[in-house]
Parts: C-alpha cells; structure tokens; sequence
C-alpha cells in the first residue's frame, strides 16, 4: 500500500447497488494529529488542561454513553466512547473503531471487523462480545436507548461474533444505511459489564470527576487507538447555560475555549488579537416543533400558516446575523438525496390569514416554550413573535431554565423549539420521525411518510432510495410538524494558544474532533 493511500480512509459509496454493494474499510490506524485546514502556528505540543465552555446543562446530565441529550452530554460522550463508524470533517463516513463494515448482496447482514490491538480506558482487550453487548443495550424492548429506532430491524438476539474481532449483524429487511448508523455518536462501543455511573469506553479521554450541572474533568486514555492521539493531558468541561457568562469566561482566561459563540459577539472576539473564531457550514437545524395531535396543530392548515408567516431571511439575517442558510421545513440539507429543487418557501401573510380562517383559527393565540439549550433559540423564539403579528397571531414566548426545558414536560411540549445536529436523512428519520423514535417532538404519525421510509430503509439502489426519501420529505414540507427556517453555522471561539482546531460540517467541530486533536501553545 502506498504512502499515499495510507493516509486515507475508505469511505461508504452511498450509492449501494444491488449485486455491487462494496466493503468498507479503513487503511490508517489513526488520523493525523494535524487535520486538513486547521489553522496551526507551532509544532504540536502535548500536555496541558482544556478548558471548555459548553453551552446547557442541568442536574439531569449523564455519562451514559447512549443517552445523551444536551449539548454538554453530547460533548462528553465523544470524549470517553468511540464508534465503529465515524465522520470525516466533510460529513463523509470513515472507519474508526471497525476496520471494514461489509454488506451481503441484499444488505440483510453486515460483517464488522474490528481493527487489531484496541483496548478500552483501563487497558482490557476490546472484543466482538463488547460490541455486541453494546448493541443488545441500546436495542434492549425493556430499556430501548436513543439509538434503538434507527435499529429497528435488527435481529439482536441473531448478533453473533464468529472470532474475537469479527462481529454479524443480521436483519430482518434490508439495511442500506447500517454504517451511516454505526457512525452516530450516540453508539458508542462499552464493555459488557458497563456501569454509566463509573463509565468505562474507548474514545480519546477518560474520566476523572463528574458533577451534573457544573463540570466534567476528563483525562488522557492511554489506550487510544489513534496513534498520537490526544496531545493535551486533561479536558475539562464547563457548563454554561448563560451566553454572557460563557463568553466572559473566555474573555477573562477562566476557559480557553468555548462553542456557539453568541453571534452578537462575532465581531468583539475577532477584533481581539488573542482570540480566534472557529465557523463552519453545518446541516444543523434548529426547528420550530408543533404537536401534531393537538390542538391548534392538529390541522395541517394551522401548521401550513405557521410555516408561512416565518420571513427566513429576516431570521438568518436577525438571528444567526447571516451566519447561515436559509431552509425549507426540510431537514438533512448534506444528504445527497435532499430535494433542493422543491421551490423555496417564502413568508405570505396573507395566505397564511386564509388557512388559519379557513381553520376557524383566526386572532389565535399560543404559548411557545422556548430555552438557552442553543445559540439562537430564544433570539427565534422572540423574532418569530413578532412575525406572526401581522398574520392576528399572538405568540406568548415562555423562557424555561434547560433543566425544565429537558425535564419531565420534555417532548410533550405543544408549541416549542430545540436543536438538532448534521445528519443524513435516514438517520435523522429514525431519531425524531416514527412513533418508535426517542425524539418525536411533533408527535408525527403518518403512515404514508412512515412506509415511504420504512422502504428506503430497505432500498439498496441509490437512485430508488433518493426517488423514496424526496417524496418522504416533501411529505413533511407540505404537513409535517416543523417549521425549518435556517441551517446555522457553528460558531465557536477559542484563545489563540489553542492549536489544531479545524472546521466541519457535523454542528458540532469543537468537540467532535477538537479536543482529542488540539494542543495548547503557552
């Protein structure tokens, strides 16, 4: 193998084919400590304590490698687990921990090979039986985790391990997108005796202290499969729930680095010498979720006017301060089966006054909940009221702590908001769009969108699974639950003697590839 086939990875060809479906396997045995276009003043250098300022968090944070729910979760399970799948800084799926993810013909079994010498944090052997304990946990009908959904066809009790590093997956249709699902952060692989509460994985860090709600101080896994990997000695994460506080704290030395930079203040870190913005395009999306199966929402008229009173320009230009794209109520805009032909929607005030009189909804009046769980959110919240005036609707904007936001009254909201992360299509079906799904916000329950998914699910020819998805989304572009009005860019900020950060396109750059990369030059 050449030098320069060595320094890549081979990715999933998404366009699977019947009777040429092809191996997925991976020819490093770790990414570079450097990755391509990040920024970089001095040699790496290892040692040193992270800092970071994570936006959230409340009492109810977690470690539990597969249930994480807000931002400062997120950002801890991508420290301490790893997944046998990954992606790339362009949302291209790579190897990680497997090093081939084979399909049969159909797409029906999928043989997972393990990469040679991989340990988890206290130094024991990580073996098929791990993987498929883990996957038995996550599908588990008496305690399904967030990543159950997207295996729904899975025949867990049929996983077999054939040799300590070979792993078979069966299921019961056709699973054209196992190694989209296999890369999904919420997967990662822990050992069969997994504790939560004493959490043992095999990403990059492992963990030193844990207080829910305050901070997270993870150390150097000296296990870590990828060679060089991490340079600092310790991360510690810090919650944030306030945006000012966790600018002040970088500004003031108290962290070196922290993510979705309020974008007020793009302009005040930029002009300061010591500091630097770290933006990338994203697929990250941060919807308006409408129940449904209640009232006003129920009506698919109402939901139409409510999408049609948003101006998306005003609100990318006004709340994302053009750092961002405009969307069309359809989400997974990277996915290479995304309808971008489907005519934009655009704000009619009038038309939307129609629907809601023909609804007998007219001077209607909603409470929506909103939360400082993102950047952006409360600031959507506040401009979508003031837009929806003009259509004789007033929009009572009720500001909860993220505690509550994500508290027992989560997913029964009628009118709210939350975020969501760069996801393909599926993928993102899986986790909010079916009954079954973990994050069913809206409460969708369409059978016409759920046999169209269900089927792509299933399709292994590329062309017939976009003709599949394009007609599912343009189910939810004309009735679904929610209003898609940008895709943000993530915004981060860091002190200049942070090194090693790159840009991409997962929403999340900071923690998804940051921390196990960065190095500090002071």
């Amino acid at each position: 193998m050449t030098a320069h086939r060595r320094q890549k990875s081979f990715h999933l060809i998404t366009a699977l084919a019947v009777g040429s479906l092809m191996a997925l396997s991976a020819c490093s045995s770790g990414a570079s400590a450097v990755q391509a276009g990040a920024e970089s003043v001095s040699e790496p250098k290892p040692g040193g304590n992270l800092r970071v300022g994570i936006v959230g968090g409340s009492a109810k944070d977690t470690l539990d490698a597969h249930a994480p729910v807000t931002h400062p979760d997120q950002a801890r399970v991508i420290q301490l687990y790893d997944t046998l799948a990954s992606y790339d800084n362009e949302h291209k799926i790579q190897m990680a921990l497997a090093d081939s993810i084979t399909p049969s013909a159909d797409a029906a079994t999928w043989t997972v090979h393990l990469r040679d010498g991989l340990k988890f944090s206290d130094g024991r052997p990580l073996t098929a039986e791990d993987v498929i304990f883990t996957f038995r946990r996550i599908t588990d009908p008496a305690s399904p985790q967030s990543g159950a959904s997207a295996l729904a066809t899975l025949n867990r009790d049929a996983l077999t391990a054939t040799d300590p590093q070979t792993i078979v997956f069966s299921f019961n249709a056709p699973n054209s997108t196992f190694p989209d699902t296999a890369a999904q952060y919420a997967l990662g692989i822990v050992p069969a005796d997994y504790d939560p509460k004493k959490p043992i994985g095999a990403g990059p860090f492992m963990t030193e202290s844990f207080t829910a709600g305050q901070q997270s101080v993870f150390v150097k896994n000296p296990h870590y499969w990828r060679a060089g990997q991490p340079l600092v000695d310790k991360v510690t994460i810090i919650d944030f729930p306030d945006d000012t506080a966790r600018v002040n704290a970088l500004l003031g030395g108290q962290v070196d680095a922290i993510d979705q930079l309020p974008l007020g203040q793009v302009n005040v870190v930029k002009a300061n010498p010591a500091m630097k913005v770290l933006e990338s395009a994203t697929g990250s999306w941060l919807p308006f979720t409408m129940r449904v199966d209640q009232e006003p929402f129920n009506d698919p008229k109402v939901r139409e006017a409510f999408r049609l009173i948003v101006d998306r320009q005003q609100m990318v230009d006004q709340v994302l301060g053009g750092h961002g794209t405009v969307g069309n109520d359809m989400y997974s805009p990277l996915d290479p089966c995304y309808p971008s032909d489907t005519p934009q929607r655009s704000q009619d005030i009038e038309k939307a006054k129609q629907l809601l009189a023909e609804a007998g909804k007219s001077s209607l009046t909603v409470d929506l909940v909103t939360s400082p769980v993102a950047a952006g959110l409360v600031e959507a919240a506040q401009v979508f009221a003031q837009q929806a005036k003009a259509a004789g609707v007033t929009v009572n904007v009720k500001k909860v702590d993220p505690g509550e936001f994500y508290g027992d009254q989560y997913l029964k909201w009628t009118f709210a908001q939350d975020f969501w992360f760069t996801r393909d299509y599926l993928s993102q079906a899986s986790n909010s769009g079916f009954t079954t799904s973990p994050y069913n916000e809206t409460h969708w329950d369409d059978q016409e969108w759920t046999s169209l998914v269900t089927e792509a699910q299933a399709t292994t020819d590329s062309a017939s699974r976009c003709g599949l998805i394009k007609q599912a989304q343009q189910i939810e572009f004309e009735r679904g639950g929610n209003i898609i009005w940008g895709f943000p860019n993530s915004v981060d900020a860091y002190s200049a003697t942070v090194q090693g950060l790159t840009p991409d396109k997962s929403g999340i750059p900071l923690t998804s590839f940051g921390f196990r990369n960065a190095w500090l030059n002071k």
